[in-house]
């Protein structure tokens, strides 16, 4: 799919925070229409009736991809991301995939394992996104859709070597590293982040 998503959707990472994308969201020039995406028993997201893992979340990011749309996701959300662009090409115009694991294996890239200090911290959400162990390395080269992916420098669950290898495999990529950009760049950096979406998504 090319030309200007109609809608943006935003995913958040494993904290399903709904309002981690809104700074960015609100310095888009992009007039696409903004929809946040919560995922179920998530944060301020109440929980729905049968969802009860992964495939169901990738349901919930399907349904509103009935128009071209562009997905700007954090971290986990990126999986759920890239996932829809495999299985809806038609509708998704372009991906933003901020510090994510994108599906590779982490560990040999020198990732930071995070599932212990999510299972601290957030003890009441549900352990879907700590028990995952989705692996795209093998379809990344079938998503057509321009990428613009978003890391720091300083990130030590998404190191910039996830980014790197990602934009080696998928075939439309860019990587833009922030310097002293951590794991949660997308909102901590949202000004310096704005006019590198704003010209993605201005891309064909």
């Amino acid at each position: 799919m090319s030309g200007r998503p109609e809608r943006l959707l935003f995913l958040p990472g494993a904290s399903g925070d709904m309002a981690f994308w809104r700074p960015l969201g609100q310095r888009l020039a992009c007039r696409a229409e903004r929809r946040h995406l919560g995922w179920p028993g998530f944060g301020d997201t109440p929980p729905r009736p049968g969802v009860e893992g992964f495939d169901d979340l990738l349901a919930l990011v399907l349904e509103p991809l009935d128009r071209p749309c562009a997905l700007i996701a954090q971290s986990m959300g990126g999986v759920l991301a890239l996932q829809a662009a495999l299985a809806r090409p038609r509708w998704v115009t372009h991906l933003v995939l901020c510090a994510t694991s994108g599906g590779l294996p982490m560990a040999e890239l020198g990732a930071a394992d995070w599932r212990a200090g999510f299972r601290a911290s957030l003890s009441h959400l549900p352990d879907w996104f700590a028990t995952d162990t989705t692996d795209l390395s093998g379809y990344l080269e079938e998503i057509a859709a321009p990428t613009l992916l978003l890391w720091g420098d300083a990130d030590p669950f998404s190191p910039v070597a996830v980014g790197e290898r990602l934009a080696r495999q998928l075939p439309r990529a860019r990587l833009e590293v922030i310097k002293g950009g951590d794991h949660d760049l997308g909102l901590h950096h949202a000004g310096r982040l704005a006019p590198l979406v704003d010209t993605h998504l201005t891309r064909p």
